[in-house]
């Protein structure tokens, strides 16, 4: 296989809706640093209750797409979002997120909580010109 990935098992997770470039591009970067990747799709009561809105794409299609995804060792449908309750279900030794979230409350917060069981956070950088929002714009404007 070459040389040996940093870590053993990694974790990253999303809503992964209208599955987009950036998507792909944070799942081959987190593959890159360990032998063995968990995603996590982020479920549509989930999603519905922070975001709002409920996907376009239903949770288990969406999940069916990032099995798919070369890279991915599993794929899982997250019932909720706490990373520590995440940890204790599946064990990861690195978190992946995009960059967009480094120095929010909420990721502050999660670093100390996973230093404290030995987890490292990694921020990926996000990919600029794309997201699932201006995708949706732009098919609700007619753009597409």
């Amino acid at each position: 296989m070459g040389k040996k990935q940093k870590y053993k098992t990694g974790y990253t997770d999303g809503v992964y809706d209208l599955f987009h470039v950036g998507h792909l591009n944070m799942i081959q970067t987190a593959k890159k640093y360990c032998e063995y990747l968990i995603v996590g799709v982020h479920g549509d009561d989930v999603v519905e209750d922070y975001k709002r809105r409920r996907p376009i794409i239903n949770e288990t299609d969406r999940k069916r797409i990032i099995e798919s995804v070369k890279g991915v060792d599993r794929a899982e449908i997250n019932r909720f979002r706490d990373k520590l309750r995440l940890w204790e279900l599946y064990r990861f030794d690195v978190i992946f997120i995009g960059d967009d979230w480094k120095g929010t409350e909420r990721w502050n917060h999660f670093e100390k909580v996973l230093a404290e069981i030995n987890v490292d956070v990694v921020y990926v950088p996000y990919t600029k010109g794309i997201s699932t929002t201006d995708i949706r714009n732009k098919i609700m404007e007619g753009d597409a």
